[in-house]
């Protein structure tokens, strides 16, 4: 009898009492109802458990695609410094050459009878700066070489030799560079050690000296180690964001490999027809630069049956001084890299053109939200679920009834 008022109160209830309880519920079905993603009002609302990783909301707006376009990702923002690589000095191993001038014969190094040499000038074997760092003159003695250039190295002999030689002038030269080396290494077609150019090379000149790289440019990834520090950017980014190709130093390690980069994609993406595996995953970029709205089309576009296009999200982790311009209250954050989440609009028209623009970045994670009418129908099922449950014995048993009626009213006759 119980669940025969229980089916006459839902009865009585009717469609509009249920609609409003299906409105009230839907705003919580999250942690009772299947759900691929989070909801949308839990991530606006920045609803999470007790210790979970705290998160930024950032709204896609023109003002953001401004400081999108002008933070191209990886070495650029790392190394600060993209002026031409300083003189070039000397260091342990490298060959020196030195030439020492007289004004007049009869010198210290010019002899008396110089006027049948071809020139007033002696060049001294080529020699190797010393482990102590030092070269030979004659008549200067060790000469520090070690960390200076070669004017500062030729002042040094002129000061040595001033009281003894006429007039003398020095030309110090460098003959073999063996410590203002760039390392090139990994996927390239000649991994080596290659001098510095005294006029400055950068990133892409060092590579092209190794031959350029092996794969795909879109596959391939350029790290750049100096002084304890690295970044890591796409090949590519080296050609369109040109703030990425900066000069190499003496003793960069530049590291080239082979990884594609891909996004994540989850939710309510895909054709309504297909299967859930066919629209969600993993996703290689397969070009050098995508953009969010070729991410979406990517993963089968937005379905049309389930997605919410004003719930659109985006997750990444972004430096902490560019989450600071993004105005985000970064002292909310611990370390580096401040997690954010995106939201474009894509219901309305001008979101597209943002979607165009919006830089993907690898190891992105997209998600497309259940519009609320997708929710509130698991609750309509739901409800017809739990009244088919109670129901249907009730119905079973007034059929029962009314077979063995008919039977009695059937013998009677």
């Amino acid at each position: 009898m119980a669940g025969l008022g229980a089916v006459l109160i839902l009865r009585k209830i009717g469609p509009f009492a249920a609609l409003g309880v299906a409105l009230v519920v839907g705003g919580c079905t999250n942690w009772w109802m299947p759900v691929a993603t989070p909801e949308s009002w839990d991530i606006r609302r920045h609803t999470q458990d007790p210790g979970s990783l705290p998160y930024a909301l950032v709204k896609v707006t023109s003002d953001v695609m401004k400081l999108l376009a002008a933070n191209p990702p990886g070495i650029g923002g790392t190394f600060r410094d993209r002026r031409a690589a300083e003189t070039i000095k000397f260091g342990i191993g490298d060959s020196v050459d030195v030439s020492i001038f007289e004004a007049a014969a009869g010198g210290l190094f010019i002899p008396a009878e110089a006027s049948v040499r071809p020139s007033n000038f002696v060049t001294l074997p080529t020699q190797r700066v010393d482990s102590e760092g030092n070269i030979s003159v004659p008549y200067a003695g060790a000469i520090r070489a070690l960390d200076r250039t070669p004017a500062e190295v030729q002042k040094s002999i002129v000061d040595a030799l001033s009281n003894r030689a006429i007039e003398p002038q020095v030309v110090v030269s460098l003959a073999d560079q063996r410590t203002s080396l760039v390392s090139v290494l990994g996927e390239v077609n000649q991994a080596g050690r290659f001098p510095v150019n005294h006029e400055g090379e950068r990133i892409l000149d060092a590579i092209a000296n190794a031959r350029g790289p092996k794969q795909e440019g879109y596959n391939t990834w350029v790290l750049l180690e100096r002084n304890g520090k690295r970044a890591t950017v796409p090949f590519g980014a080296l050609v369109y964001a040109p703030s990425n190709n900066i000069f190499v130093r003496g003793g960069d390690t530049i590291y080239l490999y082979g990884q594609a980069q891909t996004f994540l994609a989850f939710g309510a993406f895909g054709n309504p027809s297909a299967t859930a595996s066919s629209s969600q995953g993993q996703y290689d970029f397969e070009q050098w630069r995508l953009s969010l709205a070729e991410a979406i089309a990517k993963a089968g576009g937005l379905n049309d049956l389930l997605a919410d296009p004003n719930s659109v999200f985006l997750y990444r982790g972004e430096r902490r001084e560019f989450a600071r311009r993004l105005g985000v209250d970064v002292d909310k954050f611990e370390g580096p890299i401040v997690p954010v989440v995106y939201n474009i609009n894509l219901r309305d028209p001008a979101g597209y053109f943002y979607a165009r623009s919006f830089p993907m970045r690898d190891k992105d994670v997209l998600i497309a939200a259940n519009a609320i009418a997708v929710e509130q129908g698991k609750i309509y099922q739901y409800i017809r679920l739990v009244t088919a449950t109670i129901n249907d014995p009730i119905v079973a048993a007034t059929n029962a009834l009314s077979l063995r009626n008919l039977i009695k009213f059937s013998l009677r006759i």
